[in-house]
């Protein structure tokens, strides 16, 4: 398990209960035959909130377990995990 700051740890569930929320928003809205924009901006909440939990998650690993790494001299496979997540893989 990587080793996450209680801080940062709080500020992911945060972001994820935001993300939650909207999700939740949406399914009731599409249960009540809610317009279809009001449906897509709160989808494009959810992806935002999403990117922003995305976005912590990958600061503290770049912190944490990738610093390590390229202590350790696996600069390259650092990298390449990183690169594979976001499909930039060579």
């Amino acid at each position: 398990m990587a080793y996450r700051p209680k801080d940062t740890q709080e500020r992911i569930v945060h972001r994820l209960k935001i993300t939650k929320g909207h999700l939740e928003k949406i399914i009731r809205m599409v249960e009540d035959d809610a317009y279809c924009i009001d449906i897509l901006h709160q989808m494009q909440a959810v992806e935002g909130a999403l990117n922003k939990a995305e976005g912590v998650v990958l600061e503290n690993h770049l912190k944490t377990c990738t610093a390590d790494a390229i202590k350790e001299g696996k600069t390259d496979e650092a990298i390449s995990e990183i690169m594979n997540v976001f499909g930039k893989n060579k």
